[in-house]
């Protein structure tokens, strides 16, 4: 099967993803179930109505829990439940603006409730393989001009970064504490860390993200207002991380003390890129829109420059990106172009078989 790149791994395996109506979420659901595996998610409701959860109808293949991991109770009984082989993490607060309306909220979903996903994977007996997703905002942004590596230090200027940060360390923690590779044969547990950002696909109607701002203001016939549009990002389409989430997960599960580390899954050095140059390229690929420049200097801080080294996932998982930034935004733009004709769940489909044609 085309969709199937991990030589049927994942078929009949249980696998538990937090956050899976999200819109990473979403989508790695929908390649977990096309390569057979039984999927359990754990999350809150939909954004809106036309997330890509809701219109590829996952709530009816799937096992479907609303719920909130600050509840620990419910971590554990979901995973005790229905006894998860792996276990991918997702589930998250995700904005670094609104993280400044909310900080409290944002500390609370994303590091507590990170221990929260750690602490049930720790009391059940049927979890082999944890990957914990983070963000590439983990890192103590120094606007440094090259990327930075999975050993340098944790960070974070804004509540949603530095939350980030914090959950990274308290992964490590827990590892080092009580699934410590030295000691497999006693816990039988690999976790491990994934950091990507400025992911893009169809599907995401999140506010202040460039792409669903972009296609809001299109359908609407307004000008699309772009506040940072010298801020450099390294753009990439989200089935290139979630590939990469799924390769370690795999690997974890045969080797599971090689592959218990932190993990950068990111674009090529061409797809990093201004937020005026993604908006420009979304306009061209959608056939219509206008962009205006909002950028005020007394706005919220947010990084100018962040960039990752993917050297290790590179050499060590044999994981590359696929897409270039034209087409990873021509893939992203097709989605929002084509969502009110086409069946959402075939448009992800289509977009995994594309990226496994690249070479």
């Amino acid at each position: 099967m085309a969709l199937d790149t991990f030589n049927g791994f994942y078929k009949d395996k249980t696998v538990l993803v937090t956050g899976h109506t999200g819109f990473k979420g979403s989508w790695l659901c929908i390649w977990l179930l096309e390569m057979g595996a039984k999927v359990i998610g754990l999350g809150l409701d939909p954004y809106t109505e036309k997330d890509n959860f809701v219109l590829s109808g996952l709530s009816s293949k799937m096992t479907d829990i609303r719920g909130d991991i600050r509840d620990i109770s419910l971590v554990k009984k979901v995973m005790n439940d229905y006894k998860p082989d792996i276990v991918f993490h997702l589930a998250a607060q995700p904005l670094v603006r609104l993280s400044y309306d909310i900080p409290v909220v944002t500390y609370e979903v994303n590091v507590m409730g990170t221990i929260h996903v750690l602490e049930a994977i720790r009391t059940c007996e049927s979890v082999k393989v944890g990957v914990m997703i983070t963000t590439d905002k983990c890192y103590e942004n120094k606007e440094q001009i090259w990327g930075y590596r999975e050993n340098e230090a944790m960070g974070g200027h804004d509540p949603y970064s530095s939350s980030k940060g914090a959950a990274e360390i308290a992964i490590a923690s827990w590892r080092n504490s009580f699934f410590n590779p030295s000691h497999y044969e006693m816990h039988g547990k690999s976790i491990a860390s994934a950091r990507a950002g400025n992911v893009i696909g169809g599907g995401d109607w999140a506010k202040d993200r460039i792409i669903p701002d972009c296609i809001k203001a299109i359908e609407s016939g307004q000008t699309i207002e772009i506040r940072s549009p010298k801020a450099i990002r390294p753009w990439q389409h989200v089935l290139e991380p979630l590939s990469g989430y799924l390769l370690l997960a795999s690997k974890m599960w045969f080797e599971p003390t090689k592959y218990c580390e932190g993990w950068n899954f990111g674009p090529n050095a061409d797809s990093i890129a201004t937020v005026w140059d993604v908006a420009t390229e979304v306009v061209k690929c959608y056939g219509k829109g206008e962009l205006k420049d909002t950028s005020n200097p007394n706005d919220l801080h947010e990084a100018k420059l962040l960039m990752l080294d993917v050297s290790k996932a590179k050499w060590q998982l044999g994981w590359k990106p696929r897409f270039t930034f034209e087409q990873a935004i021509s893939e992203t733009t097709s989605w929002y172009r084509d969502y009110k004709k086409k069946d959402a769940n075939q448009m992800v489909c289509e977009s995994i078989i594309s990226l496994q044609k690249v070479k």
